[in-house]
């Protein structure tokens, strides 16, 4: 049987598939397209898309974070492999133009000619523009798609003055885009208040009076007249009514939307004079065949602006499209939003406006703690039907859930208002199965518990997976990790925060047993601290090595077998089991010769090379056994390890500061390669980043950083606890105006007391977000020194960096180190794991495909028990004990595991899961059964040594198993004869090779069934094993 997440063909049906078109492939388009696959479980249906971007579906919700991270990627709805996946045909950078509806034929921009059975309209909206003199000079922006910000971007590299005209949730996000992009900003709203549509007149005032503490000016009440420009048609100016000007370097325009409806008017569909298709309950435009959905949809005399109402009408079309026995009807949107604009949380759900007729409100106003919260009740105080938050919306999610409940309440009303205060709001044990938990994927509670108790989901990340639950916004997380718990605890689940199964300790606790009784052992400390005479697990083992790192600072190669497959190679695997090489270069400097080194090492030893966000130059598809002769050469070279295997200090990027830049205040050049050089090779609960910008321009990006640091003409201001990646979080203001000597002990003491109370894998973002009192807490403990520990935190750190040592220095000194890189413990010969293609001038590994040729089925050899001989293989001191090795026999790569006194394993070296040769490098662990298992250091795929079952869930993936024995001291194996198992198991049976993937098999017979670029198929948007192995 294949593994199950490959696609086995359908049966040939019967009639041929119906054609559904989408135009448009924004949020609500890919929604429909998702909605669409899920219930067409009989595979009805062939689906192709027009995307007028040269993309697929991005978040446009999460645009401001793409000032951050610089990632389209990052903002996709799907990879672009998805859409191949799913056999959906995309037309990317081609406008859908005109329909005709008799022939029921689409026609594009260039020149194709698509038929369809049904359509979709999901053409969304254009950033609407005020009618005034000189709005399209140059210098003047709009904020909707990717290029606008990169164009805002590359425009404001040479502003200082701006302004955003637009007071709504739009223009708030544009505003922070400017701020964050070191410019003088001014918010100009046609309204006498901010956020109009969302909040009422105290709402607002709190919201425009944080916004001012930022130095953020404001002209609210008075629409703009004119765009004034010079001799070169660029914006000079803003020129109001009553004849006031604001002087201006650049201006971006998020005043509103309109609908995209010109295709329906070109094509005879009903449209609103003033804009917007005419549907009716089931989306239907007046063609029957047409349908529109999302901001284009003009539904009971109502545009939707809103995300949520547009995923309602996907989901209300896909299901009656699936079924005929569907009639589902789109009844109206649900208008509630939850936001952080300008660093303020906002949120307005429900019958936020109720009039006074219908409705009695409470509301509880914190001048101190910039808190607003108004609440709506029925008059008889028996239901809640809406709200406005302010800076506190962390019970937003529970109380949309009861309003949309639409059910009596089981409190009072003043209860409810004053327990957000106190502490003793309703709890999600409060809301029936039906409340609406996430309303960006329309979740309710029911199925999130559903997804627990029958799909097995054991953590948040499960959950988001199984469900889309939080995959959003994210502003229901803190509810659906409560569900979570509280279903744990009726399933009589043990809800800890142990380690694992071998450590009921956390993390943080085991590290102080570590230090206070001076452990240096992973036997020493399971045997101390945890389950006495257990192996461990892929979970603790990792942990435990880092914090002997953290305290000790020795070799990390002298406890290789319990790292992760990254460090104890110290380099990162890749596709294919190839690994990728990143030296040192210190805040992002490198002299010419070196640069030539980088080059002539990746040139002899084929690598591919490429730039990173870190400001280093990373080199990719190294062979495992390559690694010390790579490392020599650089070494050489004044080279040192980059740490990009590690979670300790990764880099320290900077800008050319003083050094070069007209702007620039300070040496941020000289200062990160000091701070670089000071904490290099540090160990810590995950990996830091930091930056050093030169001025208040922060090309650096030094906010979105673990620690970071913007100089002033009095210093530097300190920030911490920041980050990019899946979870973006902007960083806060440690101290301000600080100078060198104190920035460093800062850095010192901040860096320590993470390392010594964070749990593992949490970045500085979440263990801030965690700990109690925030950042006034953290000021107080690394400034005030509260605690009296700032001397021994620094005194920790001084350990650290005076027992640094380069790893790979080490390494390539040491003939004994050198030879643990080797491929094949019992030969010298090498071996090929993937095929190599070239690409853009580079050699890059073939593309894992998502349905093999050759289905994957555990190898039966019970024909060959009898042909089977034991086979000397080599001495036990070979194999180290909780590890692995791996030999060559024929063709066939076989791994061998030492997991301690007589407990011997062997299996296929090849995780059939994506036919990669890594299996012998894998982590050993046993589960609380006692069952012995290797993790697979591609996708954390557990296989039990003794059968070779797949216990991590898929159960159709199997290892093919043998028989060790030790015997003189030396470790033998029963196997059949080499060529008999090279037909099952051989290395070139199984290789990933460009032949196999469905992207080459279709352009070799003309079938491409993607428009534009592609990725190599991965695993989804979700790590294939659980988040809490995310080493």
């Amino acid at each position: 049987m294949p593994p199950k997440d490959e696609i086995i063909p359908a049966i040939q049906e019967e009639f041929p598939k119906l054609n559904v078109v989408v135009i448009g492939l924004g949020m609500v388009g890919v929604y429909f397209i998702e909605k669409l696959i899920g219930f067409d479980t009989q595979k009805r249906f062939k689906i192709e898309t027009f995307s007028e971007e040269p993309r697929v579906a991005y978040n446009r919700v999460g645009l401001t974070q793409y000032f951050s991270h610089r990632s389209e990627e990052r903002l996709h709805m799907q990879p672009p492999s998805w859409y191949e996946e799913q056999d959906v045909t995309v037309h990317l950078g081609d406008k859908a133009e005109r329909i005709d509806r008799e022939n029921k034929i689409v026609y594009s921009s260039k020149g194709l000619a698509v038929p369809y059975d049904y359509c979709i309209l999901a053409t969304g909206s254009y950033a609407w523009k005020p009618p005034m003199p000189n709005v399209n000079s140059t210098g003047v922006f709009v904020y909707r798609t990717i290029e606008d910000l990169n164009d805002i971007i590359s425009y404001a590299a040479n502003c200082k003055k701006s302004a955003v005209i637009g007071g709504g949730l739009l223009g708030l996000e544009a505003a922070k885009a400017l701020n964050d992009l070191g410019l003088e900003l001014t918010i100009v709203e046609a309204n006498p208040i901010l956020m109009p549509r969302q909040l009422d007149k105290k709402g607002a005032k709190l919201l425009l009076s944080e916004i001012e503490k930022l130095g953020i000016q404001h002209a609210l009440g008075h629409p703009p007249k004119e765009v004034l420009i010079d001799e070169n048609n660029t914006i000079t100016g803003l020129a109001f009514p009553d004849g006031r000007i604001i002087e201006l370097d650049m201006l971006v325009v998020a005043a509103g939307i309109r609908p995209r409806d010109e295709i329906a008017r070109n094509s005879g569909i009903t449209v609103h004079q003033r804009g917007g298709i005419f549907v009716d309950d089931k989306l239907q435009t007046n063609d029957p065949n047409i349908f529109a959905i999302g901001e284009v949809a003009l539904h009971g005399g109502m545009i939707y602006g809103l995300v949520a109402p547009g995923y309602d009408m996907a989901d209300a079309v896909a299901a009656n499209l699936a079924s005929e026995k569907s009639n589902r009807k789109f009844i109206g949107g649900d208008l509630s939003s939850k936001l952080k604009l300008m660093g303020v949380h906002v949120a307005s759900f429900g019958d936020y406006f109720a009039k006074d007729d219908v409705a009695m409100h409470l509301t509880y106003k914190d001048p101190f703690g910039s808190v607003y919260k108004k609440l709506l009740f029925s008059k008889d105080g028996k239901k809640l039907l809406g709200g406005i938050l302010v800076g506190d919306t962390d019970e937003y999610a529970k109380l949309h859930a009861l309003s949309k409940s639409k059910k009596p309440l089981t409190m009072e009303p003043g209860e409810l208002i004053l327990g957000l205060k106190s502490g003793q709001a309703p709890g999600a044990d409060d809301l029936p199965d039906e409340a609406q938990i996430c309303s960006c994927n329309n979740v309710s509670k029911g199925q999130i518990r559903e997804a627990i108790r029958t799909k097995n989901c054991r953590s948040t990340g499960e959950v988001k997976s199984c469900t889309k639950a939080g995959t959003g916004c994210g502003g229901c997380l803190p509810v659906v990790t409560e569900i979570l718990a509280n279903e744990m605890k009726s399933m009589g689940q043990k809800v800890t925060n142990s380690l694992c199964p071998h450590f009921e300790c956390t993390r943080v606790e085991l590290f102080q047993i570590i230090k206070i009784k001076k452990l240096k052992t992973f036997k020493d400390i399971i045997d101390t601290a945890g389950k006495k005479g257990s192996v461990g697990c892929e979970i603790c083992k990792p942990a435990v090595a880092s914090c002997i790192a953290s305290l000790w600072n020795e070799p990390i190669l002298n406890h290789a077998t319990i790292l992760d497959t990254n460090d104890r190679f110290l380099a990162n695997i890749q596709r294919g089991g190839s690994y990728s090489v990143v030296p040192r270069v210190a805040g992002g400097e490198i002299t010419p010769e070196k640069l030539i080194v980088l080059g002539e090492v990746a040139k002899k030893f084929g690598l591919y090379t490429k730039i990173t966000g870190g400001q280093r130059v990373d080199l990719f598809g190294a062979n495992k056994y390559d690694l010390p002769d790579i490392w020599e050469d650089l070494v050489k070279a004044g080279f040192e390890s980059g740490h990009a295997y590690g979670k300790s200090l990764r880099t320290v990027k900077s800008c050319v500061g003083s050094t070069w830049c007209r702007y620039g205040i300070g040496d941020s050049v000289g200062f990160a390669i000091a701070i670089e050089n000071r904490y290099k090779g540090i160990r810590s609960p995950h990996k830091i980043k930091g930056a050093v910008s030169g001025c208040v321009r922060e090309c650096a990006e030094a906010q979105g950083k673990d620690f970071g640091l913007i100089a002033t003409d009095k210093g530097f201001n300190v920030y911490v606890c920041g980050n990019g990646g899946a979870q973006p979080k902007h960083a806060v203001v440690l101290a301000k105006d600080v100078p060198e000597d104190l920035c460093i002990k800062y850095l010192d003491r901040f860096l320590m007391y993470y390392i010594h109370t964070a749990d593992k894998l949490t970045r500085t973002a979440r263990w801030l977000e965690k700990m109690e009192g925030g950042i006034d807490y953290l000021r107080s403990v690394i400034i005030d020194d509260k605690l009296g520990i700032c001397k021994d935190l620094e005194e920790d750190m001084s350990h650290l960096i005076n027992t640094y040592h380069c790893e790979w220095t080490e390494v390539v000194k040491d003939p004994t180190r050198r030879a643990y890189f080797k491929q094949f413990l019992n030969t010298a010969e090498t071996q090929p794991e993937i095929e190599k293609i070239e690409e853009r001038g580079q050699r890059r590994p073939a593309d894992w495909p998502k349905v093999f040729s050759e289905p994957y089925e555990k190898p039966k050899a019970d024909h060959l028990n009898d042909k089977k001989s034991w086979v000397k293989v080599a001495p036990i001191n070979a194999f180290p004990e909780g590890g692995g090795q791996v030999i060559k026999y024929g063709d066939t790569q076989i791994a061998i595991f030492n997991v301690g006194g007589t407990r011997w394993y062997a299996t296929q070296n090849m995780c059939p899961h994506k036919r990669a040769f890594v299996l012998s490098s894998g982590m050993i662990g046993d589960s609380e059964n006692g069952t012995v298992h290797v993790s697979c250091p591609m996708h954390k795929k557990n296989f039990a040594l003794d059968t070779g079952e797949c216990i991590s869930g898929d159960v159709d993936l199997k290892l093919m198993t043998f028989e060790v024995k030790v015997e003189d001291n030396y470790v033998w194996l029963e196997l059949p004869p080499s060529q008999e198992l090279d037909r099952l198991l051989g290395t070139g049976k199984w290789i990933v090779t460009r032949k196999h993937t469905k992207k080459e098999k279709e352009a070799q017979s003309g079938m491409i069934e993607i428009v534009g670029s592609t990725e190599a198929v991965g695993c989804g948007d979700v790590a294939c094993g659980d988040k809490k192995l995310d080493w």
